[in-house]
C-alpha cells in the first residue's frame, strides 16, 4: 500500500508507533511534533490533519498503551490464579521489552502539571491494571494458594511497584536488557511474601 493512500486511522496508528519508538531514546516531555513528523517522513501539517494538537497525539498514545497492556493481561492463560498472576507479570515485562518507550511516556504523563486528558487516562489505566491483578489475587487467596488473609489491594500495588522499580532502575542504567532476568528473580519473592 502506498504511503499516500493510507487511511486516516492508519496514519494515526503510525503516529502512535512513531511516538513510542522515539520515546525509547528521547525524553517524551521534550519530544516535538517536528521530530515525530521527521521520524515518519511527513510534514507537521500532515500530523495535524489527523490530530488537532500535540495533546491529542499523547492521548492516542496512552489509549494505545492501555489497550496493548490490558489486552496482554486478558490473553494470559494458566490453570491456577498464581500461574495467571505470573503470566500477567511476564506479559508486562515483555510489553516493556518490546516497547521501552511506553514506560517513559507513562511516567512523563504522570509528571505533567495540572489535569490533562493523558494523565487522566494513565490514572484509569493504573486503576484497571490494579483491578485485574487484585481479582486474580482474590482468587488465589480464596483457593488458599496465598495466605487467605492477604490484603489483596496492597499486594496489587506491590505487584505494580515491582515492575515500576525495575523500569526506574533500567532507565537509570540505560539498560533494559537485564530486566527479564531480574524479574524472574523477583516474582518468586513476591509470592513467598504472600505466603504461597
Amino acid at each position: 500500500m502506498a504511503r499516500q493512500n493510507l487511511t486516516a486511522e492508519s496514519r494515526r496508528a503510525l503516529t502512535v508507533e512513531a511516538v513510542i519508538a522515539l520515546a525509547a531514546t528521547t525524553n517524551p516531555a521534550a519530544l516535538t511534533t517536528a521530530q515525530i513528523a521527521a521520524h515518519m517522513g511527513v510534514t507537521q501539517g500532515a500530523l495535524f490533519r489527523h490530530f488537532a494538537d500535540k495533546a491529542q497525539i499523547w492521548t492516542a498514545v496512552v489509549e494505545w498503551t492501555a489497550s496493548e497492556l490490558l489486552g496482554r493481561f486478558d490473553r494470559v492463560s494458566g490453570t491456577t490464579p498464581t500461574e495467571r498472576l505470573r503470566g500477567m507479570f511476564d506479559a508486562h515485562i515483555d510489553c516493556i521489552m518490546t516497547y521501552p518507550g511506553v514506560p517513559r511516556i507513562v511516567f512523563a504523563e504522570l509528571q505533567r502539571a495540572g489535569d490533562t486528558a493523558g494523565k487522566a487516562q494513565v490514572m484509569t489505566l493504573m486503576r484497571d491494571y490494579r483491578a485485574r491483578v487484585m481479582a486474580v489475587l482474590d482468587q488465589a487467596a480464596n483457593q488458599s494458594l496465598i495466605n487467605p488473609s492477604t490484603d489483596t489491594a496492597a499486594a496489587a500495588t506491590q505487584f505494580l511497584g515491582m515492575i515500576q522499580g525495575l523500569v526506574m532502575q533500567a532507565m537509570a542504567a540505560d539498560d533494559f536488557a537485564s530486566m527479564p532476568a531480574m524479574a524472574h528473580r523477583l516474582f518468586p519473592l513476591f509470592l513467598a511474601g504472600l505466603g504461597a
